[in-house]
């Protein structure tokens, strides 16, 4: 019997890992995923198929971190294009991850009106973004798949990796925005739309940034 999406229950918060799943069968999943709505985040590699379901604060975290990466773009006048989940695969690599954000900058020309990302043409993304709240990073994915740049918030640190000769690299500097101290800024004023709300932080973050 063929494995649909509707069969399989995370509960918020959980993880679910199948075993021997086929590349057809996990577009099949990702193409039923994309019909109703789903908003389960995945993971594929070499056959296991790793299906979370994420809690309320991760989806709070990861849409203010990306708000502010958003202002931050807007304020130093770069183009970028916000993809969210999208799911990045790539089959020759039996590899497919859905990061909790992803921004493509330096290369936001090339994919610039494409309605699809083909990573066999197209470039990965420039940066991704994983709430590890439930710690569910999976860096030979990424790397595989060329992400230059992977961040990773787990509710109180971010840490920022990049990508030297296909392998990530514990780094205090991100490659995209060198002349910040992202590792300090994003967790401050993440912390501080939950105490003064997210207009607050935003306003205060952008400031910060034109002064």
């Amino acid at each position: 019997m063929q494995l649909t999406l509707s069969q399989i229950v995370v509960p918020p918060g959980h993880q679910v890992l199948l075993k021997d799943i086929d590349w057809q069968t996990l577009e099949n999943i990702l193409e039923e995923s994309n019909q109703i709505g789903s908003h389960s985040r995945i993971s594929y590699s070499q056959g296991w198929l790793e299906l979370m379901s994420p809690l309320a604060v991760h989806e709070d975290d990861k849409t203010i971190i990306g708000n502010l990466i958003e202002v931050l773009l807007e304020e130093l006048d770069i183009e970028f294009r916000a993809l969210g989940s999208t799911t990045l695969k790539s089959p020759k690599a039996k590899k497919a991850v859905a990061p909790d954000e992803c921004f493509y900058i330096q290369h936001e020309a090339q994919i610039r009106g494409k309605s699809r990302i083909d990573l066999n043409i197209d470039p990965p993304p420039d940066l991704a973004i994983e709430i590890d709240i439930t710690h569910r990073s999976h860096f030979d994915n990424y790397e595989k798949l060329g992400v230059p740049e992977l961040w990773r918030y787990n509710g109180e640190d971010l840490k920022i990796f990049v990508l030297v000769d296909g392998c990530y690299q514990l780094s205090d500097k991100s490659r995209q925005f060198p002349d910040f101290d992202m590792q300090q800024m994003i967790p401050h004023y993440l912390e501080k739309s939950k105490v003064e709300g997210r207009n607050k932080a935003i306003k205060a973050f952008r400031q910060k940034i034109i002064c």
